[in-house]
């Protein structure tokens, strides 16, 4: 009985070290919201930073440009409930809105490649002509559709995508992400 008398105290004790070493350093969850508020914000200002280097061109025309928003993609819902289910069902397809300096840089990013992209027909030169405008080959995903060459992207470090179709003329757009992730429009709903 006293080894296990003993053992419980030792117990014990290793306990309320654990619990009183983090005395004095009461975080709130507000706190802890506001760190990572912070964490956030300072990741994004480097990512920002780093795109303005790869891109000295686009950093150039948004440095000092007054963006709106770019029109909402979201429709009023329907007041038809089977308008509504049909809605519920296609939100996959929203595009999260662009705004400010991604806005700007968005359209900076599709002009630019607009102007490259006027001569191309196949895929081995619309790859080679993204990666010499800066865009590595790993992150373009290229895709036939309606006998058209498509491609989209995410831009390195900025993160609007870049969608666009070899059609004559090019076509090249920038937009946010899809609600369920990617550049790329999903193909199925929930």
């Amino acid at each position: 009985m006293n080894r296990l008398t003993a053992a419980s105290a030792g117990l014990f004790v290793l306990l309320v070290a654990a619990v009183t070493a983090g005395c004095g350093t009461e975080r709130t969850a507000d706190d802890a919201a506001a760190s990572a508020s912070a964490s956030y914000e300072a990741q994004r200002k480097a990512a920002e930073r780093k795109h303005d280097r790869l891109f000295r061109d686009v950093a150039a025309v948004c440095s000092d440009r007054v963006v709106t928003a770019s029109p909402s993609t979201a429709a009023p819902e329907p007041t038809d409930p089977e308008a509504r289910k049909y809605a519920e069902n296609h939100a996959y397809k929203q595009l999260r809105p662009l705004q400010g300096a991604a806005l700007c840089r968005g359209q900076a990013h599709a002009k630019r490649i607009t102007a490259a992209l006027e001569a191309v027909h196949s895929e081995g030169d619309l790859r080679s002509k993204l990666t010499a405008l800066g865009y590595p080959e790993s992150i373009v995903e290229v895709y036939r559709t309606g006998g058209s060459l498509g491609f989209t992207f995410s831009v390195p470090e900025a993160g609007p995508c870049i969608t666009g179709l070899l059609t004559s003329p090019v076509k090249v757009e920038a937009h946010g992400h899809y609600m369920e992730g990617g550049c790329m429009e999903p193909k199925g709903g929930h």
